[in-house]
């Protein structure tokens, strides 16, 4: 039977006590509370403002709220920046029994990441009455139960905590007995009935009382249960146990048939009125029959199934000792059991929130990704403490309680490492204690840190005038460190003047390929040295290496050519060496630099795997070059001679006069035509 003492002042006091909730800041965590059961929209705190957040940024930069497992209950009016009730609470559905009861929130802000902690503390109200497990308890008592006598009853349970639950007992007025509280250790009471008047079965075989229970909460709530009392005659001396309460310690996690605790009754009666036989009270649910299990015979208590700390750290299990009279006499006693916490639970690690990947120039303490531990485990057995692979740019820090931030402690290099494998241990304090990992891989992200290498710094090319246009004189490569497309080169000239005319009507270098290529037949007597930088053309990053391209009038030759018939036989054009560093097994000419300018000789030199191209017979013994007034002879080393066997050119200017040079370079671009008619090579280094 539930009662309500209702009282409109109160109701309307109750009604404004919803409507409160308060808020602190302290350690970077907001705390607020609200009483449960309020009405949806009820105001709980500024939650924007207390965070230092501006309204206008709360949708830029995605404010959102998230909470394990009640997302739901209370919602951020993102207009406003307030945080309100969304659904119903109900403490006891929440929390159960637990003293402290809130909804831990995680606020997370992105531009950048940011994790704010919140903590919503639930109060109780007095919603609910006291409750009996039953509508009528029985009790058998023999009129030879002497005065003082007592009765154990089943108390009362209220879901409410705090001043709310504590309950106080009423009897309903009668001459036999009178009502005595036993407090428990975790502050319950349980109801005694002591016998004051002697009973007389002949006079009142049954007697009928009402037992109420009445809680602390404001308005109150009341319960109650009748109470049958059974008066039997016979047996004079009940059993009695050798003390009322037993309490026993023991770890959890203990064996099917550990022993739990021997008891030990007596009874002042003899032949079968003294035998006895123990049993668990009707007052014992099956719950805790599943968990223990006592011998009838010797009072013996043992495990019978699982007992976990993490489900339940305490058991109440009311005994009765009854013996064979007739009728049956019993005596009652309560065994309350307290299990002992042992470290059976690893530690959970959860990663959330991964911000990958993370561009190698972050900054230093840029957040990577949001990390919570937990274990259900108490005392030491349940603190936990984080740590991170070592010798890594990375760190934990500590946000609240049991949540941590993986955030950058030094500078990435992508191009030393492009990726981490971290590994986060989570250990408890147990002994011995117990872990738990989780990998978090970290890509890290290029960016446009490192300028494009050439091979050398400076090139030399030797290129024989009146080229064709359009020759490719020269190839340069450049090399980036960085990535995909920061690691792309472009190449470009370094324009500047030369005299009247611009570097780029000369040379030009393509800009994927980075080969050089003559725009214009090149006239050594009117440019003899060109200078140019190719350059790779980055907004960002700019290297560059010189090249030079020397115009030289004489003719560097290679060892392959064509011949080309001339006085007293055929003549053999040459084509031009490109490089001055010929293959190691390649024809060789010396002087390899400079060679033709201002000299009148050369020396050609067969290497291996470079036989004469001259075709059957011997060389001729002279030469001429197309458009030179030049005479060639060749000699040759006798076979036996000490140096390497060659074939030794000599190439001889005819005297001139500077009269006649003069008159002939009036005539140079007729030469120079016919020149690119007779030369079909040139160098293509």
């Amino acid at each position: 039977m539930v009662s309500r003492c209702s009282c409109l002042g109160v109701q309307c006091l109750l009604l404004s006590l919803l409507l409160l909730a308060a808020w602190e800041v302290g350690s970077g965590q907001l705390h607020y509370s609200v009483y449960e059961e309020a009405r949806h929209g009820t105001f709980v705190g500024r939650i924007a403002q207390d965070l230092g957040l501006e309204l206008a940024e709360l949708v830029p930069r995605l404010f959102r709220v998230a909470s394990k497992t009640h997302g739901d209950l209370l919602e951020v009016n993102l207009q406003n920046g307030i945080l309100f009730v969304n659904s119903r609470i109900d403490r006891e559905e929440l929390c159960g029994r637990s003293v402290e009861c809130s909804v831990h929130l995680e606020v997370i802000v992105d531009r950048p990441l940011q994790v704010f902690h919140v903590d919503v503390e639930v109060k109780d109200i007095n919603d609910n009455p006291p409750r009996f497990s039953v509508t009528e308890q029985k009790l058998s008592i023999p009129e030879s139960r002497l005065l003082d006598s007592r009765f154990p009853l089943e108390g009362a349970s209220d879901a409410d905590v705090g001043e709310n639950a504590l309950l106080t007992y009423k009897l309903s007025p009668n001459e036999y007995f009178v009502l005595d509280i036993i407090n428990k250790k975790d502050k319950d009471k349980f109801p005694v009935l002591v016998l004051r008047k002697l009973l007389d079965r002949e006079e009142n075989p049954q007697l009928k009382l009402l037992l109420t229970a009445t809680d602390g909460g404001k308005p109150e709530f009341t319960g109650s249960v009748s109470l049958l009392i059974l008066v039997l005659d016979a047996n004079d001396n009940a059993p009695i146990f050798d003390r009322p309460v037993y309490e026993v310690k023991m770890y959890e996690n203990q064996v099917n048939q550990t022993l739990v605790i021997r008891l030990n009754a007596s009874d002042s009666d003899e032949g079968i009125n003294k035998e006895m036989m123990y049993s668990f009270s009707s007052l014992v649910p099956p719950t805790i029959r599943r968990k223990f299990w006592i011998n009838e015979r010797t009072g013996e208590i043992k495990v019978n199934d699982a007992i976990d700390f993490e489900d339940s750290n305490t058991y109440e299990i009311h005994v009765d000792v009854t013996d064979k009279g007739n009728p049956p006499m019993v005596g009652h006693c309560t065994v309350l059991v307290e299990l002992l916490d042992e470290n059976d639970n690893s530690p959970e690690v959860i990663v959330t929130s991964l911000s990958l990947p993370v561009k190698e120039d972050a900054q230093v303490g840029t957040v990577i990704a949001l990390i919570s531990v937990s274990d259900h485990d108490s005392g030491a057995n349940g603190q936990v403490t984080c740590s991170l692979t070592p010798h890594v740019p990375f760190k934990l820090v500590s946000t609240y309680k049991n949540y941590y931030s993986l955030v950058l402690d030094s500078a990435l290099d992508r191009e030393r490492v492009s990726a981490y494998e971290l590994v986060v241990t989570a250990r408890d304090g147990g002994s011995p204690p117990l872990w738990a990992t989780a990998s978090v891989s970290v890509e890290v992200a290029d960016v446009n840190d490192n300028a494009p290498a050439f091979a050398q710094p400076e090139y030399t090319v030797f290129v024989k005038e009146n080229n064709p246009p359009g020759c490719h004189i020269f190839t340069v490569s450049a090399w980036d460190a960085d990535a995909q497309e920061n690691a792309l080169v472009s190449y470009s000239l370094v324009e500047r003047r030369l005299g009247e005319r611009s570097l780029s009507s000369y040379v030009s270098v393509h800009a994927e390929s980075g080969k050089v290529y003559a725009l214009q037949p090149l006239d050594h007597e009117e440019l003899e040295l060109l200078q140019f930088q190719p350059r790779q053309p980055n907004p960002d990053w700019r290297y560059s290496a010189s090249l030079r391209a020397g115009m030289h009038s004489s003719v560097h030759l290679e060892e392959a050519g064509i011949l080309r018939a001339g006085p007293g036989g055929p003549d053999q054009q040459w084509p031009t060496v490109s490089s001055a560093t010929p293959e190691p097994e390649a024809g060789e000419v010396s002087p390899p630099v400079g060679a033709g300018v201002n000299s009148n000789s050369w020396t050609f030199k067969y290497g291996p795997g470079n036989p004469k191209q001259s075709g059957p017979g011997e060389l001729p013994d002279k030469f001429i070059i197309p458009g030179s007034p030049a005479i060639i002879s060749i000699r040759q080393e006798p076979t036996n001679s000490q140096i390497d066997k060659s074939d030794f050119i000599t190439f001889g200017k005819k005297e001139e006069t500077k009269k006649k040079k003069k008159k002939k370079k009036g005539n140079k671009t007729q030469e120079k035509k016919e020149k690119g008619n007779s030369t079909t090579d040139n160098s293509d280094q």
